[in-house]
């Protein structure tokens, strides 16, 4: 009783000459997600560093073309008190070229390159994924497999004029 009283209390105040319009609306969505990758292509990098230690740095040079690395050009380096302690790290990471071929077209790349940084995910695996939705308006769902999600939603509408 305690679930109709907004009800009753909205129809008593409701002129007797009022119409009550109801409408119900029943869905059922399912959802499989589809495998993905996702590359990005890592740029170059150089560094060094040291001390007791006179240089002429190397460093990178610009690819000719877009699809290419850039390279390294190594320093000249000597040590500045012979004898004497020294440290020296000199640290050069080739970036990723676009292998030659690879075209894309229409937005969808015909192969995934091997990049420094890609993430792959599975694709959802269906299973007994189901939904349904008799004509009384009751709904049913039934769970997938992994990558899955089925969601059943129910509205209803009450509108006194």
């Amino acid at each position: 009783m305690k679930k109709l009283l907004p009800l009753v209390m909205l129809l008593m105040a409701a002129p007797a000459n009022a119409d009550l319009i109801t409408k119900h609306s029943t869905s059922v969505q399912l959802t499989v997600d589809a495998a993905a990758s996702q590359a990005t292509r890592l740029g170059s990098s150089y560094s060094v560093s040291g001390s007791n230690v006179s240089a002429t740095f190397g460093g990178l040079t610009a690819p000719a073309w877009a699809t290419a690395a850039a390279t390294m050009n190594s320093g000249t380096y000597t040590q500045t008190t012979a004898g004497s302690a020294f440290s020296f790290t000199e640290t050069f990471n080739s970036g990723d070229a676009i292998p030659s071929g690879t075209t894309v077209t229409s937005g969808v790349a015909p192969s995934l390159p091997a990049f420094g940084s890609v993430t792959t995910t599975a694709g959802g695996v269906a299973g007994s994924l189901a939904g349904t939705i008799d004509s009384a308006g009751t709904m049913s769902l039934t769970a997938g497999g992994a990558g899955t999600s089925a969601t059943g939603q129910f509205v209803a509408e009450i509108t006194v004029r």
